[in-house]
């Protein structure tokens, strides 16, 4: 069985190379085909290798992720194995970890919209908001799903949002323009991510492609995702050429995308597995651009014990997984109009060896909104109460750069100024800190 993994390599000039041709958006000129890779390891050629820091370090950092400073990369590549149970920790002396299938939180739940987009304005108090100029202006918010369709979002907002292109980005092997995707997952999470900063910029970067591993219509691998943050951290901190994402205000990272199935990954015990290995490469990368100042929000996901997505295969406990369950990003469950928690958002705590307390707060979902798939149909899952809170956060970015206040504390004041659900103060596994209020909050940091 050939299964695809990821490699921790050496740095080589060849390596070092296609990293930066990658990052600053070069056509690729070098070949992979001379890297010295371990026998046993079948090297991914279309795979642009990602810095991953010093070797025999805990924790990386800005200056070690760059392709000129880092001591090691991370490659694609794969393996023969029975089954993912079979291969081993390392090849050759190298770390192999697993390249796990992502895929989107939205649900399949037959139940109507409860509530429209207008309802959710006024229950998130966005005219206040915006009265106090708090509406994303300068501030970029990456897509991080299965792209944009910006025609749509268009058609929908009566006017054409902000789309950076030039900052945007694919995997090599999508010639798909930004903006120009089939209207899907990722043009819901745009749309609601505009709803409380309507002048953010958007930024397209679909990880998840149709067809692609992990048995969904649109999925991806934690590889593709690596690679995306990769671009995003060095376009955020490293002005490679002019233009890059530290223009802007800030950067709100929204990620609708987790894991269903445990089964997916390595099995428990194995040092290269993701879901509950705060060490693997990509959780590494996420809590580095957490430390520059990214804000990054992720979905808890659909495996509620109420009403789970049925890919979560009867699980309903331990749900929140991987970089969704790390303490720097906030951690986004689901709720509709009436304030009830529905039932298919993932409840904490926590995988075992990941942050426990997460979900962190709780907000709208299951609303008429972009009728992305089909008129009428809502704006469902954690998908979408994901980027309803980036653009909250996002809408309070305009005036509180995060060299002033970092993602850490403005996430402790969100969760702080949350209103309480389920009858009690403090965190619940059901809403976490309770229900998002960015009003609250914006008043409590005196913008």
């Amino acid at each position: 069985m050939r299964i695809p993994v990821l490699v921790v390599l050496p740095a080589q000039d060849s390596l070092r190379e296609a990293a930066l041709e990658a990052i600053q958006h070069r056509e690729p000129e070098s070949s992979l085909e001379s890297a010295t890779v371990p026998g046993g390891i079948e090297l991914d050629l279309s795979f642009s290798p990602v810095a991953i820091g010093g070797a025999g370090r805990r924790e990386s950092s800005l200056e070690s992720l760059q392709p000129e400073e880092t001591e090691q990369f991370v490659v694609r590549g794969f393996v023969d194995a029975a089954s993912p149970t079979d291969v081993p920790a390392a090849v050759g002396g190298q770390p192999v970890f697993c390249d796990i299938p992502i895929q989107p939180f939205v649900t399949c739940g037959i139940d109507p919209p409860l509530g429209d987009v207008a309802l959710v304005r006024q229950k998130l108090r966005l005219a206040a908001l915006a009265a106090k100029g708090l509406d994303g202006s300068e501030v970029a918010i990456a897509i991080v799903d299965n792209g944009i369709d910006l025609d749509h979002l268009t058609t929908k907002l009566g006017s054409t949002p902000g789309l950076d292109v030039a900052n945007s980005w694919s995997a090599p092997t999508l010639v798909t323009p930004p903006g120009a995707h089939a209207t899907d997952h990722g043009t819901m999470c745009a749309y609601d991510a505009l709803i409380a900063a309507p002048a953010a910029t958007l930024l397209d970067f679909p990880v998840l492609t149709k067809g692609g591993p992990g048995g969904s219509a649109a999925s991806g691998t934690i590889g593709t995702a690596l690679q995306a943050f990769s671009s995003l951290l060095t376009s955020w901190r490293v002005a490679y050429a002019p233009g890059g994402l530290w223009k802007y205000r800030g950067l709100v990272i929204s990620n609708s995308w987790g894991i269903y199935d445990a089964d997916w990954d390595f099995p428990p015990g194995h040092p290269g597995r993701y879901i509950d290995n705060p060490m693997h490469p990509f959780n590494q990368i996420v809590r580095v651009l957490a430390s520059v100042g990214a804000d990054i929000v992720f979905a808890a996901g659909n495996c509620g014990a109420e009403c789970a997505d049925a890919r979560c295969r009867g699980r309903t406990s331990g749900t929140i997984m991987g970089a969704n369950a790390i303490p720097e990003v906030l951690t986004i469950a689901g709720c509709d109009t009436s304030d009830l928690r529905v039932g298919y958002s993932s409840q904490g705590p926590s995988i075992p060896g990941m942050y426990a307390e997460k979900p962190d707060l709780t907000t709208y979902t299951h609303f008429l909104g972009s009728e992305t798939f089909g008129t009428g149909t809502p704006d469902s899952g954690t998908s979408t109460a994901c980027p309803v809170a980036a653009g909250c956060v996002a809408a309070l970015r305009t005036r509180l750069p995060p060299d002033t206040r970092p993602p850490a504390q403005l996430f402790a004041q969100l969760r702080a100024s949350a209103t309480p659900a389920a009858g009690s103060a403090g965190w619940n596994a059901d809403y976490g800190h309770g229900l998002l209020d960015p009003l609250a909050a914006a008043n409590a940091l005196g913008l």
